[in-house]
Formats: C-alpha cells, structure tokens, sequence
C-alpha cells in the first residue's frame, strides 16, 4: 500500500467509475484496476463492489476511504508546513462553501489569494450546508464556510461574518412598493423553499421557531435545489421567497427584484468557518483563514 494508490482509490470511490477516475489521474484504466487489486490484496477482502453499474465501495471500502482522505489530507499538510518552515507558501487546499458563500464569496477572495500566493493550489466544493459540514467530517474538505451552526461534537465553528436575508418579490408584485409586510400576509402568500439542507431553511426556520412558528406553516408551492434556480422562479411569478440579498444585489440595483423585511421575523444570519475538532490546520489553511478575515468585508476579527 502507498499513498499513490490510496489516491487511485479514492478517486474510484468519488467518480464511481474506473474509466473517469482512470481520467483524472492521467491513467489507462487497466492500470487503475490493477492498483485498485493490488490494495484489495494487501488488505485481504474486496474494496470496489463491480457487479453494479456503477463502482461501489464495499463496507471495507467505505472503511477505507474515510481512513485515505486523513493520510492524503496529513501528506498535504506535511508538504505545506516543509514549505513553511523554508518560507514558501504553496502546497494544495480543498474548501467548501455553502451556497451563498460558496458562490458568491470565496471565488473572488480565492482569486486574490492566488494573485498573493501563485503555487498554492485552491480547490472550492460548492453544496449545502449539511454536505460541506460532511466533507470536513470525512477529511475530504479541510475548511468549510457555511450559513448555519452544526451539532456534530467533532465540528469546530468561528463567526466569520454576518448576511442579510430579505423576503424577494418580483418588481409587479403587490408588494413590491412595501418596505415591510406582516408575518400572516407571509405565511399565507405562495412560497419557493430551498431544499433541506440548506442554511438559508435552517436559518429561517429557527428565526420562525423564536416566534412560535414552524416553515411547515409557509405556503411552499415549490422547493428548489439553489438560490439561482429561486431567483428565476421569483422572476417568473411562481413565489416570493427569502434569499440572501449577496445572491441577488445586480436585481435589486437594476430593480427586477425588490426586497422587504418581515415584521418581527430576525432575517440576520452568519457565516461560519468550519473546521474539524480534532484535526491540526494547516499552515496553509491558517494562512487562508487570516486571508478571509483581511478580504471580506464585516468580517468579525476576533
């Protein structure tokens, strides 16, 4: 077993194809078999299930992999901190961002970080809240930023900064000329919800928890699976819906959308950098999150 072919492997496990990990190696796919047979048989019992149609990990598999992305993750942070010690700042490192976050802010601080650092070598996973807290769990996701608090034991969260949520009208709604509405006009008024999962849903449940309400009470017509695809189906007349106003400010400065406030209802939400517990932060890592707190602005520098 070498790190090399636990690499192969988890690529296996994330493509669930021989042919496209066999790609994203730069490898002839009977040469990824072979080392994917080579660590079935140090282990001594089957790691990819093949009789599907896709490749799965057996339950040995699954018991693998968590286990390779913590070696693959430590060989990263040992060639980050060699280079460290000799004053260079280069080296590999995955982050996950939730929606709102994810698109909206860490590509452009990303982009300047590499503009500071150009051998670092950034990669951005972009998915809800729950799965990017997942990835940094699994060790497939170093840092994560995300739009809600988790109570897994092994997560360790800090405040990075504060997002405005506002309820989103199209510009020939009824209320679109309002400044705020009441809570029983909203909850009557159909409505596009984000999927679960998300932390836009988690945050504006628990703001309506705080007022003895529950989401099951809003007339959701609709759920959909990202903020653009709500954006889109506001425009069209399917709904109102609220929505960071980081995902929607070209619509409000050119007046397609309008947002309003809900009276009562705290639509204020943070975002929070995410960590394991138990794992070191890389040097790189580190440097990443000093970066953020300097670029991005209301930034909390505690």
């Amino acid at each position: 077993m070498d790190l090399w072919q636990l690499n192969i492997f988890c690529r296996v496990v994330e493509q669930r194809s021989f042919s496209k990990a066999a790609e994203a190696v730069h490898l002839s796919q009977p040469t990824v078999s072979s080392h994917i047979k080579d660590l079935e048989s140090h282990f001594g019992c089957p790691l990819i299930d093949r009789l599907s149609k896709e490749a799965t990990p057996t339950h040995a598999g699954r018991l693998l992999y968590g286990y390779a992305l913590r070696l693959l993750a430590l060989r990263e942070e040992t060639e980050t901190a060699m280079a460290q010690h000799q004053g260079k700042t280069l080296g590999r490192l995955v982050i996950g961002g939730s929606t709102i976050p994810g698109g909206y802010l860490l590509p452009r601080v990303i982009g300047r970080f590499k503009k500071r650092f150009p051998q670092v070598m950034l990669t951005l996973a972009i998915a809800d809240t729950e799965r990017i807290i997942a990835g940094v769990l699994e060790g497939a996701v170093e840092l994560g930023l995300v739009g809600a608090e988790s109570r897994e034991k092994n997560i360790q969260q800090e405040i990075l900064m504060t997002d405005e949520m506002r309820l989103v009208v199209p510009v020939r709604h009824p209320w679109a000329a309002k400044k705020k509405i009441a809570l029983a006009s909203l909850l009557a008024e159909p409505y596009i919800a984000r999927e679960r999962g998300s932390g836009t849903l988690q945050s504006l449940q628990e703001s309506l928890m705080r007022l003895g309400h529950a989401a099951e009470e809003l007339n959701i017509v609709a759920e959909m699976g990202s903020t653009e695809a709500i954006r889109q189906g506001i425009k069209e007349g399917a709904g109102v819906s609220i929505l960071s106003t980081l995902a929607i400010s070209e619509d409000l400065a050119s007046g397609r959308l309008k947002a309003l406030t809900v009276e009562g209802l705290d639509l204020t939400r943070r975002f929070y950098i995410t960590r394991h517990r138990q794992r070191s932060l890389s040097p790189l890592a580190a440097a990443f999150i000093d970066f953020l707190k300097e670029n991005l602005p209301n930034a909390s520098h505690r």
